[in-house]
């Protein structure tokens, strides 16, 4: 009895750190952009001082995962991949998720306080409005078109805000700009293969899907991505921007972001596998080498 409780007490730890999803956590490093842009990501005090933003953020991003996985249970039994998450496959029951999502929320709230005594309270907020806006998408908004997907832009914006008031550092209109059609062009690619599901088999992901199509995203996606590389080009070769940072030399680092979106065009339309830009960071090594010439180029421009 007492290792089948040891068994039992085990899988509910292990499903409940599965329903966080750990792996997803790497998009709020974009948290510490906006002092790595500003030449600051060297400054020690400064790094500890975003830290407790950036896990808070991660707490708020666990619970919205929890409540999306919540609302999507239905949809989510009938994936061939999402059908094997904790509240899908029945691993996990009602009362302990919805108090699972509470302490969840809860601690997220009180380490965005504690994030600063100047800017805690703006912090604190942001939290608030991600977790508000992400509970409207998962019980509605998500089935509206368009909409959906620009709400998971904002949703990182949201990201760059905090980790703006935790450094203390103003964003540039262009990083806002970048981030949110970024997003928008990852969104896109997932809602594609959304539809490539559906057609292939029938299976719903999500209500409402048959409202997009594979042209209106197939034009939306190249525009979107067009968009993108046009708007890092611009920033890179503005005067302003090389003033500010005093470096020259950030052109050279647009040939990794013209890469990194061929490659991931490339996966859409030939691969089809970017239903979850996360796993493609992790599995593909070619943007995982895009990635990494990126962001080495930029620290030897920036920073040596």
């Amino acid at each position: 009895n007492r290792n089948k409780m040891s068994a039992d007490l085990l899988k509910s730890v292990t499903s409940l750190w599965k329903l966080v999803r750990p792996q997803q956590q790497v998009k709020n490093l974009l948290i510490f952009l906006p002092a790595f842009f500003a030449i600051r990501f060297d400054d020690l005090l400064l790094f500890q001082q975003i830290l407790p933003a950036f896990l808070s953020f991660c707490l708020a991003a666990a619970s919205v995962y929890v409540l999306n996985d919540w609302f999507d249970r239905e949809q989510d039994a009938a994936h061939p991949e999402k059908r094997n998450r904790p509240i899908a496959s029945g691993r996990l029951e009602g009362r302990a998720v919805l108090v699972y999502w509470a302490i969840l929320l809860i601690c997220s709230v009180f380490l965005a306080i504690l994030a600063g005594q100047e800017t805690g309270r703006e912090i604190m907020l942001l939290v608030i409005v991600y977790v508000a806006l992400n509970a409207a998408y998962s019980i509605y908004l998500k089935q509206i078109p368009i909409l959906d997907i620009t709400l998971i832009g904002i949703g990182f914006v949201i990201r760059i805000l905090v980790g703006s008031f935790a450094s203390g550092v103003p964003l540039s209109p262009w990083i806002i700009i970048m981030t949110f059609l970024l997003a928008l062009f990852l969104a896109l690619a997932k809602r594609r293969d959304d539809v490539l599901l559906w057609q292939e088999s029938g299976r719903k992901v999500r209500e409402k899907i048959e409202l997009y199509n594979l042209r209106f995203l197939d034009a939306a996606l190249v525009s979107t991505a067009s968009v993108v590389i046009v708007a890092y080009i611009l920033w890179s070769i503005t005067t302003e921007i090389a003033d500010q940072l005093q470096v020259n030399y950030l052109y050279l680092t647009s040939i990794f972001v013209v890469l990194g979106i061929l490659r991931y065009l490339h996966l859409t339309f030939e691969e089809q596998k970017t239903s979850d830009p996360t796993l493609v960071l992790y599995r593909d090594r070619f943007i995982q080498l895009v990635l990494l010439g990126w962001f080495a180029s930029l620290i030897w421009i920036l920073y040596l």
